[in-house]
C-alpha cells in the first residue's frame, strides 16, 4: 500500500500531463464503444429484419444425388451421410410432399414455426395502373409463427386478412405505387386467369425489393390462381437459436433430401459488409488508444528523468527494484482505472443520445433512428485494448527506473 500511496503523489505532482493521458484513454475507450455499438446495432437489427421476413432457414427444391454419398463415422460412432456438392445434384422444383416434409420438421425441437409458402408472380391491375408482383400464398395462422408479419403491418390489420378469403397483403411500395386504399378492390392477372382481390392491409419490412414486389394470398386463393393443386412450394422455417441455422440446414438438407439454405449464407454478402465496417471502426478507433498509450509512455519517461534523484533516495533507505516499478505501474493502473470508468460513462451517455437520433432509413432494413446495440462486450474489449496499450507505456518506464543505481546518483548530485 506504500508503493500506492507513493504512486498517488506522483500522479497528483504532475496534474496537467496526467490530466492529458488521462482524456485521451477516456476519449478512446468511449469512441470505441460508441462505434462499435452503432455498427453493431444496425447488423443486429437487420438480421431481426431478414429472420422476420424470411426466416432462418429455407427449405425448397427436392434433389437426387447422382453421384451417391459418402459415408462417414464420427468421434461418438454415429454414421454421418455427406452428400456432394449441391452442383451435381438433380433438383426437382419445389417442396412435392409438403405435409410429410412439415410433420418432419416439427419432430425437431430446434424448429419454432414452419410455414408453407407458394411463390409464384402475377399483375395486379387497379384499373388505371399495373404492377408486375410476386405472390406468396400463405396459411396465416403459421407463418405468423416462422416471421415478423403482424408487426410489420403498418395500414390493416392481420385480423381483416384472416377474416376475408379474398384478402391481399401488399408491399407498401407496391401500396403507393397503385395509389389505392386499404379496402379497395385489386384484380389480379396471369397465371390461370383472372381474380379479384380486396386489399386489407400493407406490409413493410424496410427491405426494399420485398417492399416492391411482394403480396401475401391465401393459400388456396395462390394454388387456384397458380394452377397448383399439390405440391410446389417452399418451406419458411423459424429456430429457437438462429445461431444453429448452418448446422441443423445441413442436418435438414441430408435428411428431407431438399434444399435448405441457412440465413447466415443467404445473406452471406451483407453479413461480410456490416463484419468488414465493425472491424474497421474498432481498428480506426484504436489508434486513439495507441496515441494515448505513446503519450502515457512519454509522460513516465519523462516523470523517470526528472525523479531520478527522489528513486535513489528511495532505494537507499531499503525499497526494493521491484518496489520501484511497482510505484511507476501503479501510476499507469490508477490512470488506466480512472480512463475506463470515465471512458465508459461517456460511453453509455454518447450512445444513448446517439440512439434517439432521427435517422430514417430504407434499404436493407427498416428504421427511423440510430439503431445501436448495448452489448457489455464492447466494454470488455475497449478496456482490454486500453490494458494493452498502458502496460507496455508503463512498463518500459517502470524497468528503467527499477534499474537506477542508488550509490551513482547520490556520488553525482553531492
Amino acid at each position: 500500500m506504500l508503493c500506492l500511496e507513493i504512486a498517488w503523489r506522483f500522479v497528483i505532482a504532475r496534474k496537467r500531463p496526467m490530466i492529458l493521458s488521462l482524456l485521451g484513454i477516456v476519449f478512446g475507450v468511449s469512441f470505441f464503444v460508441i462505434t462499435q455499438a452503432q455498427t453493431s446495432g444496425f447488423e443486429q437489427f437487420f438480421i431481426r429484419t431478414i429472420l422476420g421476413t424470411n426466416g432462418a432457414i429455407r427449405i425448397s427444391d427436392q434433389f437426387q444425388d447422382p453421384l451417391g454419398t459418402v459415408q462417414k463415422s464420427g468421434k461418438d460412432g454415429k454414421v454421418k451421410f455427406i452428400f456432394h456438392s449441391r452442383e451435381d445434384a438433380l433438383y426437382q422444383e419445389g417442396v412435392h410432399q409438403p405435409d410429410l416434409v412439415r410433420v418432419a420438421l416439427m419432430d425437431y425441437p430446434e424448429i419454432s414455426g414452419v410455414s408453407e409458402i407458394i411463390e409464384g408472380t402475377g399483375i395486379l391491375h387497379t384499373g388505371s395502373r399495373k404492377k408486375t408482383v410476386q405472390i406468396n400464398g400463405i396459411r396465416w395462422v403459421d407463418h405468423l409463427q416462422a416471421s415478423d408479419l403482424n408487426g410489420q403491418i403498418i395500414q390493416g390489420t392481420i385480423d381483416q386478412f384472416a377474416s376475408d378469403q379474398m384478402g391481399a397483403l401488399l408491399g407498401s411500395r407496391i401500396f403507393s405505387r397503385l395509389n389505392i386504399k386499404v379496402g379497395d378492390r385489386i384484380m389480379l392477372q396471369g397465371g390461370t386467369g383472372t381474380i379479384h382481390l380486396r386489399v386489407c392491409g400493407v406490409f413493410e419490412t424496410g427491405v426494399s425489393q420485398i417492399d416492391k414486389n411482394r403480396i401475401y394470398l391465401h393459400m388456396g386463393n395462390a394454388r387456384s390462381f397458380l394452377g397448383h393443386s399439390a405440391g410446389g412450394s417452399i418451406f419458411q422455417v423459424a429456430l429457437n437459436k438462429p445461431e444453429l441455422a448452418p448446422e441443423l440446414s445441413q442436418q435438414l438438407q441430408n435428411v428431407l433430401n431438399h434444399r435448405a439454405v441457412s440465413w447466415q449464407e443467404r445473406e452471406k454478402v451483407w453479413l461480410d459488409v456490416f463484419k468488414a465496417l465493425r472491424v474497421s471502426s474498432g481498428i480506426t478507433v484504436s489508434c486513439i488508444l495507441l496515441l494515448s498509450g505513446l503519450g502515457i509512455f512519454n509522460v513516465f519517461a519523462i516523470s523517470v528523468i526528472e525523479k531520478t534523484r527522489d528513486i535513489a533516495i528511495l532505494r537507499s533507505i531499503g525499497f526494493s527494484q521491484t518496489d520501484v516499478s511497482a510505484i511507476f505501474l501503479w501510476q499507469g493502473a490508477i490512470i488506466l482505472f480512472a480512463g475506463i470508468l470515465l471512458g465508459s460513462f461517456f460511453a453509455g451517455l454518447g450512445t444513448y443520445l446517439i440512439s434517439i437520433i432521427p435517422l430514417r432509413i430504407r434499404g436493407i432494413f427498416s428504421t427511423d433512428s440510430f439503431v445501436v446495440n448495448w452489448d457489455l462486450s464492447h466494454y470488455l474489449l475497449a478496456s482490454c485494448i486500453a490494458l494493452i496499450f498502458v502496460s507496455v507505456a508503463t512498463w518500459i518506464p517502470a524497468r528503467r527506473a527499477s534499474r537506477i543505481e542508488p550509490a551513482k546518483i547520490i556520488r553525482e548530485t553531492i
